[in-house]
């Protein structure tokens, strides 16, 4: 079962049916190659702060009692002005130990470094440290499966991101679902390795995209952010329920 916001929905991985695929899709799928009796549910939903992941998805985990969960969040709240480390590392803390508790494995990610790819984010250093050792921690308390991304140079190329420069392209879903299987030990380490050379980019051509971000997606977030609005208010999970995938 997955459990989290944008980053485990799978934006920006987007398929021809409308649906959003990602990384713990693509996980799921592959667990359940090895095990034809294997059942998934993904709960997360895009713009969910930790809290209501919490409030939202842990307590339907908690009466499903899956196996294996994934819990993911905390980023949406780095974010914001108003971000607590103590609180939220209280409530994760809390959150990971009723599940362990009640019999589940529990995978939690150390996100990426983002002083690769970006200025902008280079400048929340201190918070995603912050949010990383937490996870860390609380990974360490209830002997979770901790993902760590953050030492992997390959997530500083460009093509790794979607266009708005937040969330993921469907290869980067690649590379963390390979990142999740390694850590399940049932994969390798292939999902560090480079991206053949790109193509230089001109200076002048890097300045037209960083408008281009600005006009089509950094002015929008900031808009819903004065707002108080969510991109995910009037959605649901994409697969509430624990089922079979069928995969063959």
């Amino acid at each position: 079962m997955a459990l989290g916001d944008s980053f485990t929905e799978g934006l920006d991985d987007l398929h021809e049916d409308g649906v959003y695929r990602g990384w713990a899709d693509l996980v799921a799928e592959e667990l359940a190659r090895r095990r034809p009796d294997f059942a998934y549910a993904n709960l997360a939903v895009r713009g969910r702060l930790l809290p209501q992941i919490i409030a939202e998805q842990v307590p339907r985990a908690l009466a499903m009692q899956p196996d294996l969960v994934s819990l993911v969040g905390g980023v949406n709240d780095m974010l914001r002005p108003s971000f607590d480390p103590a609180a939220l590392n209280r409530r994760l803390d809390r959150a990971v130990g009723q599940l362990r508790e009640s019999g589940s494995d529990v995978l939690l990610v150390v996100g990426v470094n983002p002083t690769g790819r970006s200025t902008a984010l280079t400048r929340l250093m201190p918070r995603v440290l912050a949010l990383n050792e937490i996870v860390a921690e609380v990974s360490r308390r209830w002997e979770c499966y901790p993902v760590d991304l953050f030492g992997a140079q390959v997530f500083a190329d460009p093509r790794l991101w979607a266009a708005d420069r937040l969330h993921l392209s469907a290869a980067g879903h690649e590379r963390v679902a390979g990142a999740f299987m390694q850590t399940l030990g049932l994969g390798d380490d292939s999902w560090r390795e480079p991206l053949p050379p790109a193509d230089p980019v001109s200076f002048v051509g890097a300045r037209r995209d960083d408008a281009a971000w600005l006009r089509a997606h950094l002015a929008p977030w900031v808009a819903r952010r004065v707002r108080g609005e969510s991109s995910g208010r009037q959605l649901g999970a994409k697969r509430p329920d624990l089922t079979p995938l069928g995969v063959g």
